[in-house]
């Protein structure tokens, strides 16, 4: 019987890793299956651009996975069972299990509310395409003078707010942040975004925390709090991770993350390895890393690194997982990449303008070709499994 490797979700980490196990082991001992809910690869780091109006590449999963070996299941994951090795979905075809010797769990994350009355009833979010979409019917039906606020002074709040401002000048966007407007880059950075906010007409208020959502307006934390109007209110104050991993049984930390060694294997139950934002991993820094496209890239080639060495009887080897900086579009026409140390603080130097635009420009090219094309290059013989592929504790030695 071959070994049944299932992979759950197919974002960035989750793409990726099941087009790297197709092309190193071989079809005569693995299946391979990768379950999505929706039909479509969702480029997350640009759904933004699609909120605003942008046209986006549309890639069917059954044309990326085609010819790959790779089964395309589209459901939705309702259940975990690692006792048992199984998986709940719900289909078109209704509700069914889906058995597996190894699951890859890469089921991303979604907008984090953190209990904000009124976010849930009106706020948007850009953390996937349904709700890019609306978001995007929402802004489309707004007419001149119409006010936006973004919610988060984060990465996606960053770039969220001045792709608006850019694309739509006859909108007042405005940007609420907990703290200083990036207080995390160099000086000299610091300096090139405030100057791109003021040339693209974004407000921005800083120290502001938001405790409520209302139709129009949102409410400043504090008493008597001001509020902010807003015709549309986009939330990018965090992610959380579904609540699907706890409830199986399998060990997380307070995110709900699942708890993993160094190979990206899952303490409780060495038959699970995690990716992407579902993963609580600890990077070179000693610290956890955080939900970004760059730790799904680490932490999902770790992980089918793992799987592959275990399967055939090799030696797991070490990806390593260190941050070198951040890139942050500032519209269609300007950007920013900070590089940063061990530590993950801010080095003094940095790249802006029209260079790091291209920059950010090929990273997202690339990602793109490489989920277009997820088994390039492989090889004609690739790896057959050991006779008794490695099951032992999540915790010994690699």
């Amino acid at each position: 019987m071959k070994h049944r490797i299932v992979v759950l979700g197919a974002g960035y980490a989750g793409a990726f890793a099941a087009g790297n196990l197709a092309r190193r082991l071989s079809p005569a001992d693995t299946e391979i299956t990768v379950v999505n809910a929706v039909p479509d690869f969702v480029e997350r780091m640009r759904l933004h651009q699609l909120a605003i109006g942008q046209d986006l590449t549309s890639r069917k999963l059954a044309d990326v996975f085609a010819g790959t070996g790779v089964r395309l299941r589209l459901a939705r994951v309702t259940g975990i069972d690692p006792e048992h090795r199984t998986v709940a979905l719900t289909g078109d075809d209704g509700d069914g299990e889906l058995a597996y010797d190894t699951l890859l769990y890469a089921l991303g994350s979604s907008v984090a509310h953190h209990g904000v009355p009124g976010v849930a009833e009106y706020a948007f979010d850009v953390t996937g395409r349904s709700s890019a979409l609306r978001l995007r019917e929402r802004l489309a039906g707004l007419s001149e003078g119409g006010t936006v606020l973004v919610v988060g002074e984060g990465l996606t709040g960053i770039e969220t707010a001045t792709e608006f401002a850019e694309s739509r000048p006859d909108l007042s966007v405005a940007l609420a942040a907990r703290g200083d407007l990036g207080a995390w880059l160099s000086p000299k950075a610091r300096r090139h975004l405030r100057q791109a906010f003021d040339r693209l007409g974004v407000t921005v208020h800083e120290h502001t925390g938001i405790e409520a959502v209302e139709p129009t307006r949102a409410i400043a934390c504090g008493v008597d709090g001001p509020s902010i109007p807003a015709d549309v209110t986009v939330w990018t104050a965090g992610f959380a991770v579904h609540p699907i991993a706890a409830a199986g049984g399998l060990e997380v930390a307070e995110t709900g993350q699942i708890v993993v060694d160094r190979t990206m294997r899952s303490v409780s139950h060495p038959d699970v390895y995690a990716a992407g934002d579902s993963v609580y991993a600890i990077g070179e820094n000693g610290r956890p890393l955080p939900m970004s496209c760059a730790s799904a890239g680490f932490t999902n080639m770790q992980a089918t690194a793992a799987i592959i060495a275990r399967l055939t009887g090799g030696k797991v080897p070490t990806v390593g997982m260190k941050y070198y900086g951040n890139h942050i579009s500032l519209g269609r026409r300007d950007a920013i990449f900070q590089m940063v140390d061990g530590d993950v603080r801010s080095k003094s130097w940095y790249l802006g303008g029209w260079t790091a635009t291209r920059f950010k420009a090929g990273i997202l090219k690339g990602s793109a070709l490489g989920i277009a094309h997820p088994t390039f290059g492989m090889p004609k013989r690739r790896r057959r499994l050991a006779a008794a592929p490695d099951r032992s504790g999540a915790k010994a030695a690699a």
